[in-house]
């Protein structure tokens, strides 16, 4: 009788065994599947707002959207330009050498959301909709800029900072539309000439660099 209830006791301890290392594999299972999740939406991350922002000039395709996508172009160079000036490093170094401070990607992101979350309320108006697809747009914005921390591409401050100053601009570039260029646009044709031939110039240079920088990064990883 008592070697039965050893055999028993063993068979119960292997079975309890047997249970945990399963549930230790699915974790891990789960854990890599996640992190291969993140690093890869984090790398699409750029492209997936790029083409958000496309999306919604092309359904827009109007002046304001032309002065929204200059203004998109600016901001990136107006990230450019702080992180030289503050040149503050990146958490791990060894990933990217450039600097870190803000976060470019939190900061186009954050432009991005905040165009689309504007023309969605100037085209339907504030309603229980708009306000739910709005949150909606800002999480999962959120989300994206949280992922350059998550990776270790920058610190929370630089992403919060690249969020606060993609926002910022936003809103004061489409206040400076609204306030001033609006108003000269319809009055004067060689206003309408400028912003129309400016945007064009400026969206024509940051494709080159998308090309140059994005594109050839992307070739670079791979071959």
């Amino acid at each position: 009788m008592a070697d039965l209830l050893r055999n028993g006791d063993a068979e119960d301890v292997a079975v309890k065994l047997g249970a945990f290392e399963q549930q230790a594999l699915i974790h891990d299972f789960s854990t890599s599947a996640s992190a291969r999740f993140n690093a890869t939406l984090n790398s699409l991350s750029k492209w997936l707002v790029a083409a958000l922002f496309g999306i919604i000039f092309l359904w827009r395709h109007d002046a304001e959207a032309l002065w929204a996508a200059s203004g998109s172009v600016l901001n990136s160079g107006l990230s450019t330009v702080l992180k030289r000036i503050l040149n503050q490093e990146r958490p791990v170094s060894t990933i990217r050498s450039d600097p870190g401070m803000p976060s470019s990607h939190a900061q186009s992101i954050f432009y991005t959301v905040t165009f689309c979350i504007v023309s969605m309320v100037e085209y339907f108006g504030l309603n229980g909709i708009t306000a739910v697809i709005s949150a909606l747009i800002f999480g999962i914005g959120s989300y994206l800029s949280w992922l350059r921390v998550s990776q270790q591409f920058h610190t929370s401050s630089q992403v919060t900072v690249g969020a606060a100053l993609g926002f910022s601009f936003s809103i004061f570039w489409f206040w400076l539309w609204d306030a001033i260029v609006l108003d000269a646009f319809i009055s004067h044709l060689w206003v309408r000439i400028v912003v129309v031939l400016g945007t064009a110039a400026i969206c024509a240079s940051f494709l080159l660099y998308v090309i140059r920088y994005w594109v050839l990064e992307e070739i670079n990883l791979y071959y």
